[in-house]
C-alpha cells in the first residue's frame, strides 16, 4: 500500500527560513573530586519509570503514557546533585516478549543495566510482586551491579504491606539501598537522588552542568507527538504507531518549523488518527506544539502528517531511528 498522508499545521507565517548551527556549549570547570555514572531503572511496563525519571531530572526527557511499553530505546537524563553527575538511562520495560519489536526493547533494556554503574529496580508497590517482577528478580544476581530496590507508588497501600514487601524483596536479592517513593507527588526523590550521588564512582562530568539530556531534540520532539497520540487515542491505536521528526528548520525570528511524520500500520488507523474532519490530529498536534515549545524554548509551527507503512516493525532502519538492536529471525 502505498503512503498515504495527511498535513496538519497550527500556523504559519511564511517567514524565509534559515539553517542555524545550534551553540557548541564548553564542559565548565569541576572539582577534583567529582564523580559520574549511569544508573539504569529496570522493571515491568507502567512501573513509573518515565514520571521517576522526568521527576530527579527536574524536567520531561522521557515520555509518560498510559499504554504500556511506551519507552522504546535508552533514554538518559541527567542529574546534577552536588559534585556528582548522574546520568540516567530510563529503560524499556521488561516483559515476556512475543514479536520483534519487543524482543528488541527487552534486549535494550537488558543490555543498559549491564552497562550501568548501579541498577535501581523499580516497583509498583501498590502491584507488588506480579509474574513479570519474578522474571526480572530471577535474572536480576547475574548482573553484576550495585543494585538499589524503589518502591514506587507507597501513597497507594497501607504501610504494613509495604514494609513486608520490602522485607520480601530484600530477602530474595541483595539490595544496597531500598528506597519507598511515590514518583508523581516527589515523596523520597531528594533522598533518593542524594544515595544515588553517593554512589557515582569518581571522575570528570560527561556532560555539560546543565544539560538534561543525551536525547537530540528532534528525538525528544518526536517522543512528546508520540505520547500525545497515545493521550488522545489510547484505546484505539496500537502501541507500535511511531513518529518521526523529518525536518527542523530554523527560522529568522527564532521560531522553529517542525515536520512530523505519524506512522501507522493500516489504513484504519490513518483514519483514527486524523479524526472526522481532521479534528483529532489537530488536537493532538497543538498539544504536542504546546510541549515541544516549552523544551526547545522557542516558538514553533508544527506539521503532522499520517502515512501507512505497513510492517514498518520488521523494517531494521526503524529500529535504528529508536537505537535498538534489530533481531534477527
Amino acid at each position: 500500500m502505498p503512503d498515504d498522508h495527511n498535513d496538519i499545521d497550527d500556523d504559519e507565517d511564511g517567514l524565509p527560513e534559515t539553517g542555524v548551527l545550534p551553540e557548541i556549549k564548553p564542559l565548565p570547570v569541576m572539582p577534583a573530586d567529582a564523580s559520574a555514572g549511569f544508573v539504569a531503572l529496570i522493571g515491568v511496563p507502567n512501573a513509573g519509570k518515565s514520571t521517576l525519571l522526568n521527576s530527579l531530572v527536574g524536567t520531561k526527557v522521557s515520555i509518560v503514557s498510559r499504554k504500556v511499553q511506551t519507552t522504546r530505546a535508552l533514554v538518559r537524563g541527567i542529574v546534577m546533585e552536588g559534585k556528582a553527575q548522574i546520568i540516567l538511562v530510563d529503560t524499556p520495560g521488561i516483559f515476556a516478549p512475543k514479536r520483534r519489536l519487543d524482543r528488541a526493547m527487552v534486549h535494550s533494556a537488558w543490555s543498559g543495566a549491564a552497562d550501568a554503574d548501579a541498577i535501581c529496580l523499580l516497583v509498583d508497590a501498590r502491584k507488588g510482586v506480579t509474574e513479570e517482577v519474578e522474571a526480572i528478580l530471577a535474572r536480576l544476581p547475574d548482573v553484576r551491579r550495585p543494585k538499589a530496590l524503589i518502591l514506587n507508588k507507597i501513597d497507594l497501600i497501607p504501610r504494613d504491606r509495604l514494609l513486608a514487601l520490602a522485607a520480601s524483596l530484600n530477602e530474595r536479592i541483595a539490595f544496597a539501598h531500598t528506597f519507598m517513593i511515590s514518583a508523581l507527588n516527589g515523596d523520597g526523590i531528594d533522598t533518593l537522588r542524594r544515595t544515588l550521588a553517593e554512589m557515582m564512582p569518581a571522575g570528570p562530568w560527561l556532560y555539560p552542568e546543565d544539560q538534561v539530556s543525551d536525547a537530540p531534540i528532534r528525538m525528544l520532539a518526536a517522543e512528546i507527538t508520540r505520547e500525545k497520540l497515545y493521550d488522545r487515542l489510547h484505546e484505539e491505536l496500537p502501541y507500535r504507531s511511531t513518529v518521526e521528526t523529518d525536518q527542523w528548520v530554523v527560522k529568522n525570528d527564532g521560531s522553529v518549523r517542525i515536520e512530523q511524520t505519524i506512522f501507522v500500520e493500516r489504513e484504519s488507523q490513518r483514519s483514527i488518527v486524523l479524526g472526522k474532519g481532521g479534528q483529532t490530529i489537530k488536537a493532538i498536534g497543538q498539544a504536542a506544539r504546546r510541549e515541544i515549545a516549552e523544551a526547545a524554548e522557542q516558538p514553533v509551527h508544527l506539521f503532522l502528517h499520517v502515512k501507512v507503512r505497513e510492517n514498518w516493525a520488521d523494517d531494521p532502519a526503524r529500529y535504528r531511528e529508536m537505537g535498538l538492536e534489530f533481531p534477527r529471525g
